[in-house]
């Protein structure tokens, strides 16, 4: 790899991106504009030598939790839930391609006429030939949040530390946006997380970074060059670690 992946502090990272941050300022669905600015500051990131892994949630088309509250049942709304990243995955995917950053969406939920299946292995191929891989239908199974697919996706494929994109720059003690009074953090331990009972990843996602020793750092979204700045190491941001 070239000097500037020798300057960034990890060479394969794992992007976390919620679906709702996929939807910029409007209520539901893709906003194409946030979704070419994503799709920009990845390709941006990727050309500068690092490995890039994303893992895309659903939220801004269906939230299962929500749908299982008004009755439905929750395995079947969790498997509406994985094909909702799917076509977010399908939508980042062909934005990067657009940029021409050679990219592969792989789905946890087999179904070959519109995407790859995952496997461990050819996921990891398609990162050393290059190509970002964007993961979709979570871990494949219901009652697994995208978070947890995150952590575990990065784990199987040998990425050295996952990159949560989120509204705040970081991991606050509360809502800062509800409280102005919120004490921000720049490190935290896994334990202090499960501890402190924050919100910034379900437990079982802080448990298999923790069992791994795998970082989370955790930053702003907003704003212009704020993916690609975060894989370089240069974004306000706090770092889960041990």
């Amino acid at each position: 790899m070239g000097s500037d992946t020798d300057k960034a502090p990890h060479a394969r990272v794992l992007l976390k991106l919620s679906g709702e941050a996929l939807m910029g300022n409007a209520g539901s669905g893709i906003d194409v504009t946030t979704v070419n600015r994503f799709a920009a500051d990845i390709a941006a990131a990727r050309a500068g030598g690092v490995q890039i892994a994303v893992v895309v949630g659903g939220g801004n088309i269906f939230r299962g939790m929500a749908a299982a509250a008004s009755g439905l049942d929750r395995t079947t709304a969790d498997h509406m839930g994985m094909l909702a990243t799917v076509m977010n995955a399908l939508a980042l995917g062909g934005a990067l391609q657009a940029q021409g950053c050679d990219t592969a969406v792989m789905s946890a939920i087999p179904m070959d006429s519109v995407c790859e299946p995952y496997a461990q292995r050819r996921a990891v191929a398609h990162l050393e030939a290059g190509r970002v891989v964007v993961l979709a239908a979570g871990t494949g199974n219901p009652f697994f949040t995208t978070d947890t697919a995150a952590v575990l996706r990065a784990v199987e494929t040998g990425c050295e530390a996952v990159l949560k994109a989120t509204q705040v720059d970081g991991i606050y003690s509360a809502d800062p946006k509800l409280d102005a009074s919120a004490e921000r953090f720049d490190h935290l331990t896994y334990d202090e997380v499960l501890a402190r009972d924050l919100k910034v990843m379900d437990a079982a996602a802080i448990a298999i970074a923790r069992d791994n020793a795998l970082p989370v750092v955790v930053f702003g979204v907003g704003g212009e060059g704020a993916i690609s700045a975060a894989v370089a190491g240069q974004a306000r941001c706090t770092r889960v670690s041990v």
